[in-house]
């Protein structure tokens, strides 16, 4: 089962980062677009900010779940660390359980605030704001699906956490 966990954790990441690298190329070109078009075209063009913005949210929001699968999200070490080691297992598992709860609750409630951006509109776009709210939905779910295939794919590692050696 961990094993499987790993795979399908890794699987799952490998296409959250892959999306994220083409987020943030598109973000840099749209980027120095805006910059081209303000200081040498004078295009006036009035897309670029805005679309800046809900690529930098996509980005931002779905690299959650790529942190949470390499475990290299913000963590108490120092702290985890000086506990006793029986202690350190229930606290871990407690943390991940915590971590879990939230991102199922963030997307629970992110899946309504979604379904409200069906009746708003972009203010240059005029589209629908659905497709850029549901950032919040789509990255909670995948981060707390890479959440539990984490703590399962770790399971064994709880008993014996090498925080020694992530401090050099």
């Amino acid at each position: 089962m961990r094993a499987w966990c790993k795979t399908a954790g890794d699987r799952i990441n490998a296409i959250v980062e892959a999306i994220v690298a083409a987020l943030m190329l598109l973000l840099v070109l749209d980027v120095w677009l805006g910059v081209a078009d303000r200081y040498y075209f004078h295009w006036q063009l009035p897309w670029p900010e805005e679309l800046a913005r809900y690529l930098m949210i996509w980005a931002a929001m779905l690299a959650v779940s790529c942190g949470i699968s390499r475990r290299e999200h913000i963590g108490l070490t120092l702290l985890v660390g000086a506990i006793p080691e029986g202690a350190r297992r229930v606290i871990l598992i407690a943390m991940d359980l915590v971590a879990l709860a939230l991102f199922l609750y963030v997307f629970w409630f992110g899946i309504g605030f979604a379904q409200s951006g069906a009746t708003r509109q972009a203010m240059i776009f005029g589209t629908s704001l659905q497709p850029y709210y549901a950032a919040i939905p789509v990255s909670a779910g995948i981060a707390a699906i890479q959440i539990l295939l984490t703590m399962i794919r770790d399971m064994g590692d709880y008993f014996e956490p090498s925080f020694e050696e992530e401090a050099e």
